[in-house]
């Protein structure tokens, strides 16, 4: 699950494209309905692939869904960050864990899995130079390009801003009313304004896409005396415009003293992307009924989880350690094994077709799901409703938290007759909204209904010592259940009453742009790839988007006069307002620029 406020960064919206043609489930079950096609990724992606443990030498004498987060949550997987060694071996885990079952490969081509690109990393070009003073430095000791750098030339006057920082409410804001444009801008490392240094402000990724708004041309970033140089091999962001560096040391004196000058620098930097292969991992259970072969219902759960930290993780001394994430999300995705088997293994069969998902790249901003809408193995106006699992082992004190009940009219109902049939009922919480920090929100976006359960969060959330013996088995496998009698009760309807979108300020899908403090607008970003901007599906009821006159499918492509590239940019514009301040935006809507105004409100 991803955290639902800053200082992670927010999704990271790719150009995610399908490697291959989407096989469509519905038109094709009966050719899918061979469980014995093959499950191995190397049909996919090649059989170059590391040799992955085997389920049977991890937690011999383990049952039920707690012996699938054993795997999932092994070491050996090292965190199964999206597009690592680690996701294959989960991905073929689940793919072998649905074959035994029965269920058919719901994939592309015949297989199990659904892949799509992902960036992992970046890679320095050879000819990488920084001039000042009629000096030429190569890079790599006391200068480097960052990871998200575009690759690009620049030769400009340089301007000194000091840390880069502008701060909305700012009397002293000297950052905001220096002229960028046509400058490469020098600043400061870090953020003297945070105790830790780890702010928002501080990330040099916010104060290049600052920068780059306002039209400066390259940033520099000067780093403290005995710092060392970032790595640019494990950037996952997506690329600035401009060029954008970090120098330390003696170089670091020479170019504070030019851009005080106002002295020319010349950059130029070649950075190029580094990209995997993640993978969806998708089974089928065929309707019952015949004639409702067509119709699906999808239970989902990610797959992936933070590696060995960095991005996300909320244990930032520990980057390098590996984070198993037992309950984020190797639970989910135990629970959705199990509801597989329990519904394929016992009669009454479900009336309408069950697609299990697995997800991956949900810890990077929902990028499986959205890859699934976009790229659906199924129609998915067919898909009657979803029922999503993030983090449902460690349930305690009996409750169990239940979002999306007021996307559906049936919801409640439905729940209510679900738990009586569970063997020791939960103490449900329920939640109207949608939108949530999980895969559900890709299909919400959509129209669809959906449900979202959850056993609330706890003190290893994104940390190394979220492990798997500190789950509580018996709760994992009765949500399962739930979810189970939850899936039987929808195969007895044709359709559901769906609601409007619309919600509380407090949701939003992930940590969106205004999630957590600070101004609030009242939009909902659609995880489509756009080639610029931010795609909204929704703005919030009441909200000052609203009132502004935002609509659904709208490209948010300026705010408050700065360019919006990509959902990275919106965030970082969003967080220079105040709220109660006037701004101006700017949308594509039907091909045409849209001017409009928005009052932005305070969080609640």
């Amino acid at each position: 699950m991803r955290p639902s406020r800053f200082p992670s960064p927010p999704f990271v919206i790719l150009g995610v494209a399908a490697l291959s043609v989407s096989v469509s489930v519905a038109a094709s079950v009966a050719e899918l309905a061979d469980p014995g096609a093959p499950s191995r990724l190397a049909t996919v992606v090649g059989p170059a692939l590391p040799a992955c443990p085997s389920s049977a030498t991890l937690g011999p004498g383990l049952t039920g869904p707690i012996a699938h987060v054993r795997y999932l949550a092994d070491d050996a997987l090292e965190g199964r960050a999206a597009g690592s060694p680690g996701e294959r071996c989960a991905a073929e885990y689940v793919a072998a864990r649905f074959r035994e079952i029965g269920l058919a490969p719901a994939g592309e081509n015949g297989t199990y899995f659904q892949s799509f690109p992902l960036r992992v990393g970046a890679r320095l070009g050879p000819t990488n130079l920084l001039a000042v003073a009629a000096e030429t430095y190569t890079a790599g000791r006391d200068w480097i390009p960052l990871g998200f750098s575009a690759t690009a030339n620049a030769e400009a006057p340089a301007a000194y801003a000091a840390y880069g920082i502008t701060r909305p409410g700012n009397p002293d804001d000297v950052y905001s009313r220096t002229e960028l444009t046509g400058k490469i801008v020098v600043v400061e490392a870090g953020d003297p304004g945070s105790s830790d240094g780890r702010s928002l402000y501080a990330d040099p990724h916010f104060k290049t896409r600052t920068a780059e708004g306002r039209g400066a041309l390259g940033l520099v970033v000067l780093l403290p005396d005995g710092s060392p140089l970032p790595e640019p091999e494990s950037e996952t962001r997506p690329s600035a415009r401009i060029p954008a560096v970090t120098v330390r040391g003696a170089l670091a004196g020479k170019l504070r003293a030019a851009a005080q000058a106002g002295e020319r620098i010349r950059l130029h930097t070649e950075v190029e992307p580094r990209m995997e292969s993640a993978h969806n991992v998708a089974g089928f259970l065929p309707a019952a009924d015949p004639a409702l072969r067509g119709r699906f219902v999808v239970i989902g759960a990610h797959l992936d989880h933070l590696g060995r930290g960095g991005e996300g993780s909320l244990a930032p001394d520990e980057t390098g350690t590996i984070h198993n994430g037992a309950d984020d999300n190797a639970s989910g995705v135990a629970a959705i094994i199990e509801a597989a088997r329990q519904l394929a293994g016992a009669p009454p069969s479900p009336r309408h077709s069950i697609l299990f998902i697995a997800f991956s790249g949900e810890e990077r901003g929902l990028l499986g799901s959205t890859h699934f809408v976009q790229h659906p193995t199924v129609t998915v106006d067919s898909v009657l409703a979803m029922l999503n699992l993030d983090m449902v082992g460690r349930l305690r004190e009996n409750r169990l938290s239940v979002m999306g009940v007021g996307t559906a009219r049936e919801w409640r109902d439905m729940l209510a007759a679900a738990n009586a049939r569970v063997a020791t009922p939960f103490t449900l919480v329920l939640s109207e909204d949608g939108f949530g920090p999980s895969d559900h929100s890709s299909f919400y976006a959509r129209g669809i209904p959906v449900l979202h359960f959850f056993t609330n969060a706890h003190e290893d959330y994104h940390r190394p010592s979220d492990d798997w013996q500190k789950l509580n088995a018996d709760g994992l496998e009765r949500v399962a259940t739930l979810v189970t009698q939850v899936a039987r009760d929808l195969g007895a309807r044709s359709q559901l009453t769906a609601v409007a979108q619309a919600g509380d300020q407090h949701a939003g899908a992930g940590p969106a742009p205004e999630s957590g403090y600070g101004p609030y607008l009242g939009t909902i970003p659609d995880f489509s790839p756009v080639p610029f901007g931010v795609r909204i599906t929704g703005v919030r009821a009441g909200s000052p988007a609203e009132h502004a006159g935002l609509k659904a499918g709208d490209v948010i492509v300026a705010f408050g006069g700065k360019e919006i590239a990509d959902l990275y940019a919106y965030t970082y514009a969003l967080r220079e307002k105040a709220p109660g301040d006037t701004v101006n935006i700017e949308v594509l809507r039907d091909s045409q620029r849209v001017r409009l105004t928005a009052v932005l409100g305070a969080r609640r």
